[in-house]
């Protein structure tokens, strides 16, 4: 530690006063270093909210997230599994889902942590799977993500300081959150500001402000990261405002035909009104039963689980004027057929012994372990695993494997490698192996390989399992790659990629960007079907599942 110069007595009558004054500063400030904390982040510092702002940079959410580790997505999403609203509620089973959330977010799976936040808030679920209230746990973790820079933790954050939950209740600084989320590129509170800056006036006690210009803007970024309630949001805006803004209802209803893709049940309740009703200009004015009822379908599929998207709607429910296709009215099939779709897995490839005949052959998908060890059964009598000379019988049921003993020459070793494991029974006796071979050549031994297992089947994603994704009918018999500005040459479902290098290839490189097209038809264009910013010819399609004859 530092110490002060001493200080010169010069005989002032002051010095004893200023040496006290110095002693109870230093005191005073040591004391006050001790208590100072740093700020939480839930007492951050925020910029007050302006609703009147001229600006707004559009920032895309998968950009300020940390990346995400496969094992996690997979709790996370069997998590999602385990409390999906296809469940009955006193089977969503919350506890376990905390657990793989939380297993998830010590990765960093960012998702993770705000469902896990979202759940301990308030609590959630029914006995026997009922979680109990943890508001404190949940704000550190939403704070955790604040200090990754993940823009939904400082949305729900904002939500948190708005209906004082386990914060105190501050709705300016709820505001200051979301405008910061909005700004890090948060869909949900671009969304949410989006559609209060709207309006053609202001009303602050209503909670909205007349600053349409960027509240569209907000509106469209999040659009553009498949934000299925900017999709609601921002159609339901146009329709309000195209007078004005030169919109028109077509181009609304297609914004509202997206968001049903994106997941939006609103969307879709939506549009299942719209088109049963005479007098709505969306649709208009024209009544088209058979639509309503497929939109309907989907809005109450959605309602039942949220985490369902449906990529592939237009292969079932393309808008007018193209013809409804058939239907066979069951509902499975209406959201199946709109699905993500994945290719089916190859084939699994003949294992170890399959194609063997006779003692060699291992039924196919059945291995032999690393570890030989005998049957339980034929141990009890304490007889350990040895290899045995030939003319002997098999101690053990199971595979056996022969070897030369001392192998010296280069013909010794190519008749080691030529052998394959031979099945006995316990007692039988072992095979004479020894034509072509001489006295010189040495004695055979026997190894013990064991049993075989069965091999673990291939580990399909969580969404497969889950109900979200589905395997394509019949992978096509050949890779078809087509640009996106040619017109599309075989009738299927088509995946969009853009190059590894592209800056906004995280918005079109998944797999809820699927499109069901028709041959000659157009692929989807993304500045104008998605709102990216990306031309058609940077887009490579493939073709995942073509369309049956």
């Amino acid at each position: 530690m530092n110490r002060l110069p001493a200080l010169e007595d010069k005989g002032s009558p002051c010095l004893g006063f200023c040496r006290s004054m110095l002693c109870f500063l230093l005191v005073t400030v040591t004391l006050n270093a001790c208590s100072m904390k740093p700020t939480l982040p839930r007492n951050m510092a925020l910029k007050a909210f302006d609703p009147h702002r001229k600006d707004f940079i559009c920032q895309h959410e998968v950009n300020n997230v940390p990346p995400i580790d496969a094992q996690a997505e997979a709790w996370f999403q069997e998590g999602l599994r385990l409390t999906s609203r296809d469940l009955p509620p006193k089977q969503r089973n919350y506890p376990k889902a905390v657990e793989l959330w939380q297993q998830a977010a010590n990765k960093k799976h960012w998702k993770a942590m705000m469902n896990l936040a979202g759940v301990l808030i308030n609590g959630d679920g029914f006995a026997p799977y009922e979680v109990a209230a943890d508001p404190e746990r949940a704000v550190q973790i939403v704070e955790q993500g604040m200090q990754l820079g993940i823009p939904a933790a400082f949305d729900l954050m904002g939500s948190f300081h708005q209906n004082s939950a386990g914060v105190t209740g501050d709705v300016s600084r709820a505001y200051g959150f979301w405008e910061l989320a909005a700004d890090k590129g948060s869909p949900s509170a671009q969304t949410f500001l989006g559609r209060a800056l709207s309006a053609t006036y202001d009303n602050p006690h209503e909670g909205f402000w007349g600053n349409r210009k960027i509240g569209l803007k907000m509106l469209e970024c999040a659009f553009a990261q498949g934000y299925g309630k900017a999709a609601l949001e921002l159609g339901t805006t146009i329709i309000g405002t195209r007078a004005e803004l030169n919109e028109d209802n077509g181009r609304a209803l297609k914004v509202l035909h997206e968001g049903v893709k994106m997941g939006c049940e609103e969307c879709a309740n939506f549009l299942s009104s719209s088109f049963s009703h005479h007098d709505d200009p969306l649709t208009n004015n024209f009544i088209d039963t058979a639509r309503s009822e497929r939109y309907g379908a989907l809005g109450d599929a959605l309602y039942h689980n949220p985490d369902l998207r449906f990529p592939n709607l237009d292969k079932i429910l393309p808008l007018p004027p193209a013809t409804l296709p058939q239907w066979d009215s069951k509902i499975e099939s209406l959201i199946n057929a709109a699905k993500p779709v994945m290719p089916a897995p190859p084939p699994s490839a003949a294992t170890p012994g399959a194609n063997l005949s006779g003692r060699a052959h291992i039924p196919q998908g059945w291995v032999l372990p690393k570890e030989a060890m005998p049957p339980a059964a034929e141990t009890s009598d304490g007889r350990r695993v040895t290899s045995q000379y030939e003319s002997t019988t098999a101690r053990f049921s199971g595979y056996w494997l022969p070897q030369l003993l001392s192998p010296r020459t280069q013909e010794h070793r190519l008749w080691d490698r030529d052998q394959v494991p031979q099945q006995y029974a316990r007692g039988e006796p072992f095979a004479d192996l020894r034509a072509g071979l001489t006295q010189n050549d040495g004695r055979i031994m026997w190894h013990y390989m064991g049993l075989p297992q069965q091999v673990p089947p291939r580990a399909l994603p969580a969404q497969l399992l889950g109900g979200l994704w589905r395997v394509a009918q019949a992978n096509p018999a050949a890779m078809t790659l087509c640009n996106g500005a040619e017109p599309c040459p075989h009738s299927g479902v088509w995946q969009p990629t853009l190059a590894a290098e592209h800056p906004l290839k995280s918005l079109v490189n998944w797999r809820w960007r699927q499109a069901a097209v028709v041959q000659g038809q157009r692929f989807p264009e993304p500045d104008k079907e998605w709102l990216i910013a990306v031309d058609s010819h940077l887009v490579t399609w493939q073709l995942i599942e073509a369309a049956s004859a």
